[in-house]
């Protein structure tokens, strides 16, 4: 971080508000203002800093306790061959030393000492960070995140025994089958930019990674203009977002980092391909996925997908009864992720292996029928919405889980979906579902992905055809 100014005061002063002495300066912030949503409820407030930093607070003061988080857009879809899963090596780094904190015993020290609970997430298109302890320290807490996320050492000692820890969680996931199942799904499904979507990253990636390299993502991606803090729980407003200018203001903005670098869009399939994983397991795994929408290109399309994965998993919808009531699969789900650069649809059935010819042939079948009249009615669909309005209230009274909710639709597709999340979804017809099933599902290629032990293996029939 740069010293405004110049010689041995303008350091210490430097030094002072990077350590916890609160700065005097009187920062700017553009003026704090509520953001209304749908559900009726305006505890949501945005302010933006002069350096580009985006401010939400999201006020509930039922228990004295706030959470503290910060959104960086980074992840996966940020990442190159060389640094293929170094975004998720970068999130496990940030709880390590600082210039305020000389070691991790120092950082977790001062984490007990203020109570927290903390933890942060990568994925395809956002890493996060979070703390939460009691509002009485909120000034405390906002301390500690912006002393990490602003001045990391990235020592060499720490960083080897992080490598490990993630080398750890490769070894764990490498040790589930399904985990290799994903992989060679989504080999096929995202041909072009695979690395974009691999979160856990690349082993050799990982065993390589450098100092240079973290502190190369630190320069391009932990920017105030490429990030929100978010602030949820028993605070005041006005006093957060003052909180905040003082913090972070002084925090210097930097590049777009993906103005010379831009995310490639993911091409579409050119034809549908199939993925045989075969491991000791006692039952099949079936798994289809489709390129869905993008919510930058098609946001309309993103509702209706919503809306049709609530409707499908419901207990009594035709899909559950034919497919499990039945007897016929263990469990079925429709699922679909929003994201910026190609939200994946998929279709997961676990069932026995005698039985996966039939579960196929049934499974196809009712993705055909999601386009029928009868598939559901439109009471059903009334009842599908009011449920989903009735979890977005649900969420709103719990402050500690909202804020990682908002700060997700923050990353990957902006305050204004979050906010009108719930009139939109009320707008989709079921002829926007029929249509948005034709198109994705039905006239798309998909890549077919099933999980078999080699013995059994027979049991697929022709349709199950491993691609070359």
């Amino acid at each position: 971080m740069a010293c405004r100014g110049s010689g041995a005061l303008s350091m210490l002063a430097a030094s002072r508000r990077r350590c916890g002495v609160d700065s005097m300066r009187s920062l700017r912030a553009q003026p704090l203002a509520p953001v209304v949503t749908t559900t009726g409820s305006p505890r949501l407030y945005h302010a933006r800093l002069d350096n580009g930093l985006d401010v939400i607070l999201l006020p509930n003061p039922v228990v004295p306790l706030v959470t503290c988080e910060i959104d960086v857009h980074n992840g996966a879809y940020a990442e190159t061959d060389a640094y293929d899963g170094l975004s998720h090596l970068y999130e496990h780094m940030f709880f390590k030393a600082n210039e305020c904190l000389p070691d991790q015993e120092a950082y977790l020290r001062r984490t007990r000492e203020l109570g927290m609970e903390w933890n942060g997430t990568t994925s395809e298109e956002r890493v996060n960070y979070y703390f939460t302890l009691q509002s009485r320290d909120l000034n405390a807490g906002m301390r500690f995140l912006a002393d990490a996320i602003r001045t990391p050492l990235f020592l060499q000692p720490e960083l080897e025994r992080e490598r490990h820890v993630v080398l750890g969680e490769y070894d764990r996931a490498e040790a589930d089958p399904h985990f290799h199942l994903m992989v060679a799904v989504n080999r096929a499904l995202w041909h072009a930019h695979y690395t974009r979507k691999n979160v856990i990253g690349s082993r050799p990636v990982i065993e390589t990674a450098t100092r240079e390299k973290m502190f190369d993502i630190q320069r391009r991606f932990y920017v105030p203009n490429n990030s929100a803090l978010l602030v949820a729980g028993d605070v005041e407003p006005q006093a957060a977002l003052d909180r905040a200018a003082a913090m972070f203001g002084d925090w210097r903005s930097g590049a777009d980092p993906f103005a010379g670098d831009p995310v490639p869009h993911h091409p579409p399939l050119a034809a549908a391909a199939t993925c045989i994983v075969e491991a000791p397991v006692h039952a099949a795994t079936l798994l289809l996925a489709w390129h869905g929408p993008s919510v930058e290109r098609d946001p309309s399309a993103t509702h209706a997908a919503d809306v049709l994965s609530f409707l499908v998993g419901q207990r009594n919808s035709r899909f559950q009864r034919r497919l499990v009531d039945s007897g016929l699969a263990n469990s079925a789900s429709l699922h679909y992720q929003t994201l910026r650069y190609t939200g994946p649809v998929q279709i997961h059935v676990i069932a026995e292996p005698r039985r996966l010819n039939e579960v196929h042939a049934v499974l196809c079948d009712e993705i055909a029928h999601l386009c029928e009249p009868d598939a559901f009615s439109d009471e059903d669909l009334a009842s599908a919405l009011n449920q989903i309005e009735i979890d977005q209230v649900y969420e709103v009274e719990r402050p500690s889980q909202l804020v990682h909710t908002v700060g997700y639709w923050w990353a990957v597709a902006g305050l204004e979906y979050y906010a009108d999340y719930v009139r939109h979804l009320r707008s989709v017809t079921r002829a926007d579902i029929h249509a948005f099933v034709r198109r994705i599902l039905l006239e798309q290629p998909c890549v077919t992905g099933i999980l078999i032990a080699p013995e059994d293996r027979a049991h697929a029939g022709a349709w199950a055809k491993e691609s070359a």
